[in-house]
């Protein structure tokens, strides 16, 4: 592939505080300029929370106002064939995401006249779905092979769904797979296998022909992820700034096939927020840089193939302290672009 050279530009993981999509679109677009996420509104429904939004066209699958499961009473065998049978002929607009389920999304795509260099959109990766959903006996759907491999097959549809109509706003796509539950990976709680996590991440990676991310939002085994296909790994850097660090070899030659790193940050946490100031938040980033200098990876490469987010996701915070961590992003994406590029 070729080099990604982002220089620090802003982005973020998707999900916000605001329930009306029309502000949540416009301080994507107010902050995020140059690439733009659409806005995942938790706050507005639980079916519009990260882990229900996927969900339609799921065999047996069952959403009420606070909880998703596979209802096995249900006929499974039928919509599994109908979901093969997608798959099989990469036909995803059988599998849409609905604007019951995604109102940001929906109204991202119908904004008129903007033009940034690329846009951002998510879906929620296959292990972590495939931990939360569970079946009528309280049993994670991910230990069901038969489910675990139609979990991402739909899901990989419903990234090639998103991306196609993305590219109505810019031809440059990026879509990050979501993947919070990777902090469990190798725990007593996580009875996955790594050729398990790769073999799933990758299906939904197939669907998706432009950037592909990967973002998990605390520590977790990063030679898992920097082993698979993703164009771009990203992580928590406020917190676990030294998590990344300890794969110096992996993450050089991640960076020398000209894939690009994600830096989270400006902090999603309201108290660490109302310290924070953007050469605070410079000295801590280059903090954050300087162990991976220090194996062999110069300064300026990290800075060329890097972008900057929020730590995680925004959903938890206040919607003032929310656009107190956009306005930090962006301000400290133009001090380092201003500084280093």
């Amino acid at each position: 592939m070729s080099r990604i050279e982002f220089g620090c530009l802003p982005t973020a993981i998707g999900s916000v505080p605001y329930t009306d999509p029309t502000r949540a679109c416009a301080e994507m677009l107010r902050y995020l300029k140059e690439i733009p996420v659409w806005p995942q509104l938790s706050r507005r429904a639980f079916r519009e929370n990260m882990y229900a939004q996927f969900n339609e066209g799921f065999p047996g699958v069952v959403v009420t106002d606070d909880k998703i499961y596979v209802d096995r009473n249900q006929e499974l065998d039928k919509p599994l064939e109908a979901l093969y049978a997608a798959y099989l002929e990469n036909d995803f607009n059988k599998y849409p995401i609905g604007a019951e389920y995604a109102s940001g999304l929906h109204h991202f795509l119908n904004l008129k006249g903007i033009q940034p260099l690329a846009v951002k959109g998510q879906v929620t990766g296959p292990i972590s779905w495939g931990l939360t959903v569970t079946d009528n006996d309280q049993r994670s759907i991910i230990y069901d092979d038969t489910l675990a491999d139609a979990a991402a097959k739909l899901l990989r549809l419903k990234a090639a769904w998103q991306e196609n109509e993305l590219r109505r706003i810019s031809k440059n796509t990026i879509i990050f797979v979501d993947e919070p539950y990777m902090v469990s990976f190798g725990s007593a709680f996580f009875a996955l296998s790594r050729e398990k996590v790769v073999s799933l991440l990758e299906e939904v990676f197939g669907g998706i022909s432009g950037i592909k991310g990967v973002h998990c939002c605390g520590n977790t085994d990063w030679s898992v992820l920097l082993d698979t296909s993703t164009d771009i790994i990203s992580f928590d850097a406020y917190n676990y700034a030294q998590s990344l660090s300890l794969y110096p070899a992996q993450v050089k030659t991640f960076l020398e096939k000209g894939k690009a790193i994600a830096w989270g940050i400006v902090p999603n946490e309201e108290e660490a927020l109302a310290r924070e100031t953007v050469p605070g938040l410079r000295d801590r980033l280059e903090e954050a840089i300087a162990p991976f200098t220090r194996n062999g990876i110069r300064f300026q490469q990290l800075v060329a193939q890097g972008l900057l987010t929020p730590s995680c996701g925004l959903d938890y915070l206040s919607q003032e302290a929310a656009t107190r961590a956009l306005e930090l992003l962006a301000e400290l994406s133009a001090e380092i672009r201003k500084r280093y590029r």
